[in-house]
């Protein structure tokens, strides 16, 4: 009787695991990947460098995503509170993830605690650049200009790392009339740039490499502690004297926290082949933002972003650099 049991009982046993068994990530579900700033920007212009070889690598597609406004933070808030599935990673950045921290009032999320880091895909340089036409040949004749009247600068928005240089450099150079215009991204603040409605912008390089190329536009000074391969003609603002405005901006994929560790493994396992790609390596050379060498991968790339927010926190609160 027992054994009649048993063995009735056994089918049931064996396909019990089966039914539990969830298919193996990702299955070929999209993968959304949200960037926290609008198309044309360095956060969109890597994430959609990165989303098909990334795709490719993992047998699925990943689509990016463009939810903007507030410096970014509203696009990595979306992924910190999304499901911890492997469906749903940021762009993450260095202005929601560091810079703006030290700046807005309140963060709706901790940059640190709340995701999971994986890995650096590239860190670009911030510019200061102007129109052809402008009559700043030179970083000093426009602060010059600033002993006369008001020259207004655009950002990506309060709290980015172009608001916190401009607002290095005209502490620096103490003066009150360097004024800070922020946008929602590079893209419309370049597009009022060229229209004349400011005088200057800063912006990462990697936006801004087609007009410097061409001559639509001329860079004052480059945030980098050496000059630049690609441009060795700007001088750095080290060299102008305001060093304490030197900073890059990274960029990198990040998840929300809870993420299953196998899932981030994978993840972090398949961006080092992605950066070796040569065709990957010519496209950050001609944006002049490869990543830094060696390139912090999972728990380095979290030890990373930890001491870049607390580094710059400090820094904006001790400039006293706060959101209107």
């Amino acid at each position: 009787m027992h054994r009649r049991t048993l063995l009735a009982a056994t089918p049931a046993l064996l396909a019990a695991p089966a039914l539990r068994a969830q298919p193996a990530w990702p299955n070929r579900q999209p993968i959304r990947l949200v960037a926290g700033f609008p198309a044309g920007g360095l956060a969109d212009a890597i994430g959609r460098l990165f989303a098909q070889p990334l795709g490719e690598a993992l047998g699925t597609s990943v689509v990016v995503e463009n939810r903007t406004g507030a410096s970014g933070t509203l696009g990595a808030d979306a992924v910190a509170k999304g499901a911890p599935d492997g469906f749903t990673l940021a762009v993450s950045h260095a202005i929601p993830f560091g810079f703006a921290p030290g700046v807005l009032p309140s963060m709706p999320y901790d940059p640190v605690a709340d995701f999971v880091h994986l890995g650096m895909l590239a860190e670009a340089p911030t510019v200061m650049v102007v129109r052809a036409q402008s009559p700043f040949a030179n970083l000093p004749s426009l602060i010059e200009a600033t002993r006369r009247g008001v020259v207004r600068y655009g950002s990506s928005g309060v709290g980015s790392a172009e608001h916190i240089m401009g607002a290095v450099i005209a502490a620096e150079a103490r003066t009150q009339n360097l004024d800070h215009v922020p946008y929602r991204g590079t893209a419309p603040a370049l597009q009022d740039l060229l229209a004349g409605q400011i005088e200057a912008l800063n912006a990462p390089i990697t936006t801004l490499v087609g007009q410097l190329r061409d001559g639509t536009l001329r860079a004052l000074a480059t945030s980098t502690e050496g000059r630049l391969a690609a441009f060795p003609d700007v001088p750095t603002l080290a060299e102008l004297g305001f060093g304490a405005a030197t900073m890059t901006q990274w960029i990198g994929l990040s998840a929300p926290r809870g993420l299953p560790p196998a899932i981030a493994d994978r993840l972090t396992a398949a961006l080092p082949p992605i950066l070796a790609m040569p065709a990957i390596q010519a496209r950050l050379a001609e944006f002049a933002s490869p990543p830094r060498v060696p390139t912090p991968m999972g728990p380095d790339f979290a030890r990373f972003v930890a001491a870049f927010r607390d580094n710059w926190v400090a820094r904006a609160r001790a400039l006293n650099i706060v959101a209107a």
